[in-house]
């Protein structure tokens, strides 16, 4: 899957927290997802968020796959977050929003 399928699947699926942003930084090229819960709106666009969570495009699919586990991810280091804990922990619905 591309990083434009990414988004176009995870706007149709409502991929956000209401009024939460979260912004999902795959470092370097890859550059990042922001699920923006204020808006209603998943997009590309590198902002602040309430959360951002450092993870390779390869691991967040299969995060997103389900074939990762996120807080195994979590505690081997391919995961990390700063920010509000809270919303990361929230992530596995939007996990679930997307493979559904």
């Amino acid at each position: 899957m591309t990083k434009a399928d990414l988004l176009a699947k995870m706007q149709d699926a409502g991929a956000w927290l209401p009024g939460k942003t979260i912004k999902i930084d795959f470092g370097g090229d890859d550059g990042v997802i922001l699920m923006d819960g204020a808006n209603s709106l998943v997009s590309d666009a590198d902002m602040g968020a309430d959360t951002t969570i450092k993870v390779s495009w390869d691991d967040f699919q299969s995060l997103a796959s389900g074939a990762l586990d996120g807080m195994t991810a979590f505690m081997t280091g391919k995961l990390k977050v700063e920010g509000d804990m809270g919303n990361a922990m929230q992530l596995q619905g939007i996990f679930a929003k997307l493979r559904g």
